[in-house]
């Protein structure tokens, strides 16, 4: 199959790539290589050395004997996204060509700005360029778990069904987004159920969790292919943080009370459900939601993981809960299906102790690549909050 991976110089884009050409599909990557320069920007930078692009695409080819193409262009750019899909003809296209930050698009209005028209832009230009160019490919779009908040209900995949004074009808499930990143995504969403309703496009959702982990099969197989390994303020998760934390002897830091509960998933498990997806393509004028998940986790549950197999490898690791700068509930109610990618065949990879392990290790690996002043949050959520400020100590509000 010819597909088109906007985005694929990125975290989850450069995997799903090398995954989809390993498995026989014609892949061509577009990217306009911008998150390179936001890291620049930020003064952040990968824990991994991550190589130019064109040094990536030539190792994998030399490894693999397989071939990506690379097209560097803006999918925001609507000529040049309609020249690459002339040029590709592309069959299936995998958008994941986003500023993907929650904290980034809080800094302030200049960045909450680009993150919306960056988003939002490419988003709709690539159902035009679908429309117009290419209306029998499918669509697969990453979405965000995020989308829908932390309802005191069960989170169904992106439809509900109620009955409302004596009427019943299936409905999009109410959406919660907690940034303007998440605003954005909640849009994309709205804009795929409306071209698939109208122009009859086929499209699917991947509503994804937040994703840990460094290696799949493929970027395994040359120095050139490692993946990102973001740990910083901005770009980084919790799970990595903890990790980097771990090897430095620093305390975790566990944003307020730690109770946050959210979908988790392995990079290797993402890859395998974009391949699902795409090899399972939508019908026409189909719009599907996967929530694409494996488990669910709360903050401090991670942290104490960390801790417990920190214990084990000999290091003493301690716990901190920070004040936290998002807005947003700490001990709440949290459940959700994900029935349609394990009823595909996804066969869940979970979160283990040799994972854990692992990260911890490739963490010491690059100790000195390590910014620790990039590590504490410095983006605040609240209103009358300083926005964007430097980098400083996260404050000690309670230890454990």
């Amino acid at each position: 199959m010819r597909i088109l991976v906007i985005g694929g110089d990125g975290y989850c884009g450069w995997a799903t790539a090398l995954h989809l050409s390993a498995c026989g599909h014609d892949v061509t990557i577009l990217d306009n290589l911008v998150r390179r320069k936001w890291d620049r920007d930020l003064g952040v930078s990968s824990l991994t050395p991550i190589r130019g692009i064109g040094e990536r695409l030539r190792s994998w080819e030399a490894t693999t004997g397989k071939k990506i193409g690379f097209i560097k262009a803006d999918a925001t750019n609507y000529a040049a996204l309609v020249e690459a899909f002339q040029t590709v003809e592309p069959e299936a296209i995998v958008n994941f060509g986003q500023q993907r930050s929650a904290p980034f698009s809080m800094i302030d209005r200049d960045h909450a700005a680009l993150t919306m028209v960056n988003n939002t832009l490419c988003n709709l230009n690539v159902l035009w360029a679908m429309r117009e160019h290419a209306p029998a490919a499918h669509l697969v779009k990453l979405g965000t778990m995020g989308e829908y908040g932390t309802p005191n209900i069960e989170i169904e995949e992106g439809f509900i069904t109620i009955e409302h004074k004596g009427r019943r009808d299936t409905l999009p499930f109410p959406k919660q987004p907690g940034s303007f990143y998440h605003l954005t995504k909640v849009s994309d969403s709205d804009q795929l159920f409306f071209t698939c309703r109208i122009w009859g496009l086929r499209a699917t959702d991947l509503n994804q969790g937040v994703v840990y982990g460094l290696d799949t099969e493929e970027t395994t197989l040359a120095p050139a292919l490692v993946n990102r390994f973001d740990y910083d303020g901005v770009y980084g998760t919790a799970l990595n943080r903890f990790c980097v934390e771990a090897a430095l002897g620093h305390p975790l830091t566990v944003y307020g009370r730690g109770g946050q509960t959210r979908g988790f998933i392995n990079i290797v498990d993402t890859v395998r459900c974009v391949r699902l997806a795409v090899e399972t393509p939508a019908e026409a004028g189909e719009f599907r939601v996967f929530n694409q998940f494996t488990q669910t986790f709360s903050v401090l549950s991670l942290a104490h993981s960390v801790v417990r197999v920190g214990a084990a490898m000999g290091l003493s690791v301690e716990l901190q809960h920070v004040e936290n700068p998002r807005v947003e509930k700490e001990l709440h109610y949290y459940s959700s299906v994900n029935n349609h990618l394990l009823a595909l065949g996804l066969e869940p990879t979970l979160l283990d102790d040799p994972t854990i392990e692992g990260m911890i290790r490739t963490a010491a690996r690059y100790e000195k690549r390590v910014d620790t002043g990039q590590i504490p949050a410095t983006v605040q959520w609240a209103a009358g909050s300083p926005p964007g400020r430097p980098a400083v100590p996260a404050k000690v509000v309670r230890r454990s």
